[in-house]
């Protein structure tokens, strides 16, 4: 039972670094564009391949 009160204080902490840091991204804008990426993958032009290294042969 002693180690709640260590545990305890420590996971509130925890949990209020999380949310600052969440707010923190809000603030941001991390978040303001979800339809951006969404709408880039269909564009014909995006190409997610590796780029080819450069001891490896270029096709």
């Amino acid at each position: 039972m002693d180690v709640l009160v260590i545990l305890i204080p420590v996971s509130l902490f925890l949990g209020g670094l999380g949310l600052v840091a969440f707010y923190w991204t809000l603030r941001k804008g991390q978040y303001d564009d979800p339809e951006g990426d969404a709408r880039r993958i269909l564009n014909p032009d995006y190409d997610d391949a590796p780029m080819p290294r450069d001891d490896e042969e270029r096709p």
